[in-house]
Protein backbone atom coordinates (compact mmCIF):
# COMPACT_ATOMS: atom_id res chain seq x y z
CA UNK A 1 0.00 0.00 0.00
CA UNK A 2 0.94 3.59 -0.82
CA UNK A 3 1.45 6.11 1.90
CA UNK A 4 1.68 9.74 2.46
CA UNK A 5 3.29 11.57 5.96
CA UNK A 6 2.13 14.36 7.33
CA UNK A 7 4.39 15.97 9.52
CA UNK A 8 8.04 15.37 8.62
CA UNK A 9 9.85 15.98 12.40
CA UNK A 10 11.20 14.05 14.41
CA UNK A 11 8.03 11.40 14.95
CA UNK A 12 7.37 11.68 11.22
CA UNK A 13 11.02 10.28 10.23
CA UNK A 14 9.97 7.18 12.81
CA UNK A 15 7.06 6.56 11.21
CA UNK A 16 8.73 6.35 7.51
CA UNK A 17 11.51 4.34 8.57
CA UNK A 18 9.16 1.61 10.44
CA UNK A 19 6.54 1.44 7.21
CA UNK A 20 6.05 -2.60 7.32
CA UNK A 21 6.83 -3.07 3.71
CA UNK A 22 4.16 -0.56 2.42
CA UNK A 23 5.86 2.49 0.07
CA UNK A 24 6.89 5.85 1.44
CA UNK A 25 4.96 8.04 -2.17
CA UNK A 26 4.45 11.68 -0.36
CA UNK A 27 5.67 13.68 2.39
CA UNK A 28 3.89 17.02 3.40
CA UNK A 29 5.36 19.72 5.94
CA UNK A 30 4.26 23.46 6.59
CA UNK A 31 8.29 23.69 6.64
CA UNK A 32 8.85 22.49 3.22
CA UNK A 33 12.57 21.86 3.50
CA UNK A 34 11.45 19.15 6.29
CA UNK A 35 9.31 17.56 3.75
CA UNK A 36 12.18 17.61 1.08
CA UNK A 37 14.51 15.99 3.37
CA UNK A 38 12.38 13.05 4.29
CA UNK A 39 11.57 12.39 0.83
CA UNK A 40 14.84 12.39 -0.44
CA UNK A 41 15.45 9.46 1.44
CA UNK A 42 13.52 7.38 -0.39
CA UNK A 43 13.42 7.39 -4.14
CA UNK A 44 10.03 8.22 -6.19
CA UNK A 45 8.84 10.51 -3.38
CA UNK A 46 6.84 13.96 -3.50
CA UNK A 47 7.88 16.48 -1.26
CA UNK A 48 4.63 19.19 -0.55
CA UNK A 49 3.92 22.02 2.21
CA UNK A 50 0.14 22.02 1.75
CA UNK A 51 -1.04 18.18 3.33
CA UNK A 52 -4.04 18.52 1.41
CA UNK A 53 -2.36 18.37 -1.51
CA UNK A 54 -0.95 14.37 -0.43
CA UNK A 55 -4.37 13.14 1.35
CA UNK A 56 -6.03 13.73 -2.05
CA UNK A 57 -3.62 12.19 -4.37
CA UNK A 58 -5.84 8.83 -5.33
CA UNK A 59 -2.77 6.66 -5.01
CA UNK A 60 -2.60 6.80 -1.30
CA UNK A 61 -4.03 4.23 0.42
CA UNK A 62 -2.62 4.98 3.98
CA UNK A 63 -2.03 8.43 5.63
CA UNK A 64 0.28 9.14 9.05
CA UNK A 65 -0.43 12.02 10.71
CA UNK A 66 2.37 13.09 12.56
CA UNK A 67 1.89 17.12 12.64
CA UNK A 68 1.44 19.59 16.10
CA UNK A 69 -1.51 18.71 17.85
CA UNK A 70 -3.44 21.30 16.22
CA UNK A 71 -3.41 20.27 12.80
CA UNK A 72 -4.10 16.16 14.15
CA UNK A 73 -7.95 16.57 13.98
CA UNK A 74 -8.12 18.31 10.77
CA UNK A 75 -5.93 16.22 8.82
CA UNK A 76 -7.18 13.01 9.98
CA UNK A 77 -10.89 14.23 9.39
CA UNK A 78 -9.52 15.45 5.92
CA UNK A 79 -8.16 12.24 5.24
CA UNK A 80 -11.23 10.20 6.38
CA UNK A 81 -13.35 12.53 3.74
CA UNK A 82 -10.85 11.47 0.91
CA UNK A 83 -11.97 7.44 1.74
CA UNK A 84 -8.01 7.27 3.09
CA UNK A 85 -6.99 4.73 5.90
CA UNK A 86 -5.37 6.59 8.87
CA UNK A 87 -2.52 6.33 11.59
CA UNK A 88 -2.85 9.90 13.64
CA UNK A 89 -0.50 10.38 16.39
CA UNK A 90 -1.47 10.25 19.82
CA UNK A 91 -3.64 12.75 21.22
CA UNK A 92 -5.22 12.70 17.98
CA UNK A 93 -6.71 15.96 19.13
CA UNK A 94 -6.06 18.58 21.90
CA UNK A 95 -9.77 18.60 23.15
CA UNK A 96 -12.94 15.68 23.25
CA UNK A 97 -14.75 18.16 21.08
CA UNK A 98 -12.57 18.55 18.77
CA UNK A 99 -12.07 14.93 18.26
CA UNK A 100 -16.06 14.54 18.34
CA UNK A 101 -16.25 15.27 14.23
CA UNK A 102 -13.58 12.67 13.65
CA UNK A 103 -15.30 10.31 15.81
CA UNK A 104 -18.41 10.41 13.65
CA UNK A 105 -16.74 10.54 9.98
CA UNK A 106 -15.01 7.66 11.10
CA UNK A 107 -18.24 5.77 11.88
CA UNK A 108 -19.42 6.46 8.44
CA UNK A 109 -17.03 5.68 6.48
CA UNK A 110 -15.49 2.07 5.30
CA UNK A 111 -11.46 3.25 6.47
CA UNK A 112 -9.83 2.23 9.32
CA UNK A 113 -8.43 4.73 12.31
CA UNK A 114 -5.62 3.41 14.75
CA UNK A 115 -4.50 6.30 16.93
CA UNK A 116 -0.16 5.87 16.84
CA UNK A 117 -0.09 4.99 21.24
CA UNK A 118 3.41 2.87 20.39
CA UNK A 119 4.33 2.25 23.37
CA UNK A 120 1.80 -0.60 23.94
CA UNK A 121 4.14 -2.25 20.91
CA UNK A 122 7.68 -2.20 23.45
CA UNK A 123 8.50 -5.78 23.87
CA UNK A 124 8.31 -5.90 27.50
CA UNK A 125 4.68 -4.74 27.17
CA UNK A 126 3.99 -7.35 24.60
CA UNK A 127 5.44 -9.63 27.31
CA UNK A 128 3.85 -7.93 30.63
CA UNK A 129 0.57 -8.17 28.80
CA UNK A 130 1.22 -11.99 27.80
CA UNK A 131 2.05 -12.58 31.62
CA UNK A 132 -1.19 -10.82 32.88
CA UNK A 133 -3.20 -12.76 30.82
CA UNK A 134 -2.13 -16.17 31.93
CA UNK A 135 -3.68 -15.28 35.01
CA UNK A 136 -0.57 -16.00 37.47
CA UNK A 137 0.21 -12.42 38.45
CA UNK A 138 -3.51 -12.99 39.94
CA UNK A 139 -6.02 -10.10 40.20
CA UNK A 140 -4.80 -6.52 39.19
CA UNK A 141 -4.96 -3.95 42.29
CA UNK A 142 -2.83 -0.75 41.04
CA UNK A 143 -0.40 0.84 38.63
CA UNK A 144 2.45 3.18 39.33
CA UNK A 145 3.81 5.54 36.40
CA UNK A 146 5.93 7.75 36.06
CA UNK A 147 7.12 9.30 32.86
CA UNK A 148 9.12 12.71 32.04
CA UNK A 149 12.20 14.45 30.49
CA UNK A 150 13.95 17.96 31.51
CA UNK A 151 13.60 19.63 28.34
CA UNK A 152 16.15 21.44 26.61
CA UNK A 153 17.35 25.35 26.31
CA UNK A 154 14.60 27.44 24.69
CA UNK A 155 11.64 24.51 25.37
CA UNK A 156 9.50 27.24 26.57
CA UNK A 157 9.71 28.83 23.27
CA UNK A 158 8.67 25.46 21.23
CA UNK A 159 5.42 24.77 19.81
CA UNK A 160 4.41 22.53 22.50
CA UNK A 161 4.68 25.51 25.07
CA UNK A 162 1.82 27.28 23.00
CA UNK A 163 -1.53 26.17 23.79
CA UNK A 164 -3.03 27.22 20.73
CA UNK A 165 -0.90 24.23 19.25
CA UNK A 166 -0.86 22.01 21.76
CA UNK A 167 -3.57 22.44 23.61
CA UNK A 168 -1.69 21.30 26.96
CA UNK A 169 1.83 20.89 28.20
CA UNK A 170 3.17 17.28 29.73
CA UNK A 171 -0.53 15.55 30.38
CA UNK A 172 -1.41 15.49 26.79
CA UNK A 173 2.48 15.01 25.91
CA UNK A 174 3.37 11.86 27.74
CA UNK A 175 0.63 11.87 30.18
CA UNK A 176 -1.61 10.25 27.62
CA UNK A 177 0.90 7.48 26.92
CA UNK A 178 0.49 6.79 30.75
CA UNK A 179 -3.01 6.55 30.52
CA UNK A 180 -3.37 4.39 27.72
CA UNK A 181 -1.32 2.00 29.12
CA UNK A 182 -2.90 2.24 32.37
CA UNK A 183 -5.92 1.45 30.80
CA UNK A 184 -4.87 -0.80 28.66
CA UNK A 185 -4.37 -3.42 32.25
CA UNK A 186 -7.74 -1.86 33.83
CA UNK A 187 -9.78 -0.91 31.86
CA UNK A 188 -11.92 2.56 31.63
CA UNK A 189 -11.66 4.62 35.09
CA UNK A 190 -14.78 5.69 36.49
CA UNK A 191 -13.18 8.37 39.30
CA UNK A 192 -9.82 10.76 38.01
CA UNK A 193 -8.36 13.28 40.37
CA UNK A 194 -5.36 15.35 39.37
CA UNK A 195 -3.12 18.03 39.23
CA UNK A 196 -1.31 19.91 36.58
CA UNK A 197 1.35 22.78 37.20
CA UNK A 198 3.92 24.32 35.61
CA UNK A 199 7.02 24.40 38.34
CA UNK A 200 10.08 25.47 36.58
CA UNK A 201 9.75 26.26 32.40
CA UNK A 202 8.38 29.66 31.91
CA UNK A 203 5.26 28.64 29.73
CA UNK A 204 1.62 29.06 29.94
CA UNK A 205 1.14 25.32 30.02
CA UNK A 206 2.00 22.79 32.89
CA UNK A 207 5.00 21.27 33.18
CA UNK A 208 4.15 18.37 35.68
CA UNK A 209 0.57 16.56 35.65
CA UNK A 210 -0.03 14.13 38.63
CA UNK A 211 -2.76 11.69 38.10
CA UNK A 212 -5.30 9.81 40.20
CA UNK A 213 -7.56 7.53 38.61
CA UNK A 214 -9.69 4.61 39.55
CA UNK A 215 -11.94 2.00 37.93
CA UNK A 216 -15.64 0.81 39.49
CA UNK A 217 -13.97 -1.74 41.32
CA UNK A 218 -11.20 0.58 42.92
CA UNK A 219 -8.45 -0.44 40.97
CA UNK A 220 -6.63 2.68 41.07
CA UNK A 221 -3.49 4.17 38.56
CA UNK A 222 -0.85 6.88 40.19
CA UNK A 223 0.55 8.38 37.54
CA UNK A 224 3.12 10.99 36.89
CA UNK A 225 4.09 13.35 33.73
CA UNK A 226 7.26 15.53 34.26
CA UNK A 227 8.81 17.98 31.50
CA UNK A 228 11.21 18.60 35.26
CA UNK A 229 12.66 14.94 35.63
CA UNK A 230 16.30 16.21 34.35
CA UNK A 231 17.14 12.28 33.77
CA UNK A 232 15.16 11.27 31.17
CA UNK A 233 12.88 8.68 33.52
CA UNK A 234 9.90 5.72 32.40
CA UNK A 235 8.88 3.59 35.05
CA UNK A 236 5.46 1.44 35.21
CA UNK A 237 5.14 -0.86 37.88
CA UNK A 238 1.73 -3.44 37.79
CA UNK A 239 0.73 -4.96 40.89
CA UNK A 240 -1.21 -8.52 41.18
CA UNK A 241 -2.16 -10.05 44.19
CA UNK A 242 0.39 -12.77 43.90
CA UNK A 243 3.64 -10.90 41.45
CA UNK A 244 4.74 -7.27 40.51
CA UNK A 245 5.88 -6.49 37.35
CA UNK A 246 8.35 -3.31 36.44
CA UNK A 247 8.82 -2.31 33.39
CA UNK A 248 12.01 0.59 33.15
CA UNK A 249 13.68 2.11 30.37
CA UNK A 250 12.53 2.73 26.57
CA UNK A 251 15.86 2.61 25.43
CA UNK A 252 17.74 5.62 23.90
CA UNK A 253 18.36 8.27 27.01
CA UNK A 254 15.59 6.28 28.65
CA UNK A 255 17.86 3.43 29.42
CA UNK A 256 17.99 -0.05 28.15
CA UNK A 257 14.35 -1.61 28.39
CA UNK A 258 13.95 -3.53 31.18
CA UNK A 259 11.11 -5.94 32.91
CA UNK A 260 11.34 -7.74 36.18
CA UNK A 261 8.88 -10.02 37.05
CA UNK A 262 8.74 -10.75 41.09
CA UNK A 263 6.50 -13.88 41.84
CA UNK A 264 5.14 -13.87 45.62
CA UNK A 265 6.03 -17.49 46.94
CA UNK A 266 3.58 -19.33 49.31
CA UNK A 267 5.85 -18.31 52.55
CA UNK A 268 6.28 -14.92 51.32
CA UNK A 269 9.39 -13.11 51.71
CA UNK A 270 11.77 -12.82 48.88
CA UNK A 271 9.91 -13.36 45.48
CA UNK A 272 11.09 -15.76 42.75
CA UNK A 273 12.47 -13.18 40.27
CA UNK A 274 12.69 -13.49 36.39
CA UNK A 275 14.08 -10.42 34.44
CA UNK A 276 14.08 -9.85 30.74
CA UNK A 277 16.22 -7.06 29.10
CA UNK A 278 15.84 -5.65 25.37
CA UNK A 279 18.82 -3.81 23.98
CA UNK A 280 17.33 -4.10 20.67
CA UNK A 281 16.76 -0.32 18.85
CA UNK A 282 13.56 0.38 19.52
CA UNK A 283 10.50 -1.59 17.46
CA UNK A 284 7.49 -1.06 18.05
CA UNK A 285 6.69 1.41 15.30
CA UNK A 286 6.81 -0.82 13.31
CA UNK A 287 5.19 -3.49 15.27
CA UNK A 288 2.17 -1.56 15.57
CA UNK A 289 1.77 0.14 11.87
CA UNK A 290 2.45 -4.02 10.55
CA UNK A 291 -0.50 -4.45 12.88
CA UNK A 292 -2.47 -1.69 11.26
CA UNK A 293 -1.41 -3.06 7.84
CA UNK A 294 -3.00 -6.46 8.89
CA UNK A 295 -6.04 -4.33 10.28
CA UNK A 296 -6.52 -3.52 6.78
CA UNK A 297 -6.19 -6.21 5.08
CA UNK A 298 -8.52 -8.03 7.31
CA UNK A 299 -11.36 -5.45 7.66
CA UNK A 300 -10.72 -5.57 11.08
CA UNK A 301 -11.60 -2.82 13.98
CA UNK A 302 -7.53 -1.66 15.52
CA UNK A 303 -6.85 -2.51 18.52
CA UNK A 304 -6.11 0.88 19.67
CA UNK A 305 -8.72 3.71 18.22
CA UNK A 306 -10.91 7.10 18.62
CA UNK A 307 -12.45 5.82 21.39
CA UNK A 308 -8.36 4.82 23.62
CA UNK A 309 -7.78 8.67 22.36
CA UNK A 310 -11.22 10.25 23.37
CA UNK A 311 -11.08 8.64 27.06
CA UNK A 312 -7.80 9.66 27.53
CA UNK A 313 -8.47 13.27 26.45
CA UNK A 314 -11.69 13.03 28.75
CA UNK A 315 -9.07 12.26 31.89
CA UNK A 316 -6.50 14.78 30.83
CA UNK A 317 -9.51 17.47 30.66
CA UNK A 318 -10.92 16.57 33.82
CA UNK A 319 -7.39 17.17 35.29
CA UNK A 320 -7.44 20.32 33.91
CA UNK A 321 -10.67 21.24 34.85
CA UNK A 322 -9.59 20.72 38.48
CA UNK A 323 -6.35 22.61 38.01
CA UNK A 324 -8.18 25.66 36.68
CA UNK A 325 -5.35 25.43 33.34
Amino acid sequence: MNVAIIGCGAVGKKRAGALAGCRLVACADVVYERAVALAQTRPEVEAVSDWRAAVERPDIDIVIVAATHDALAEATLAALGAGKHVLVEKPAARSVAELAPVVAAAGQKKVLVRVGFNHRYHPSFLKAREIVASGEPGELMFIRGRYGHGGRIGYEREWRAVRELSGGGELIDQGVHLIDLARSFLGDFSEVQGFAHTYFWNMPVEDNGFMLLKTPKKQVALLHASWTEWKNTFSFEIYGKSAKLEISGLGGSYGVERLAYYKMLPRMGPPETVIWEYPAPDASWEVEFAEFVEDIRLGRRPAVGLDDARAALEIVEKVYEESNV
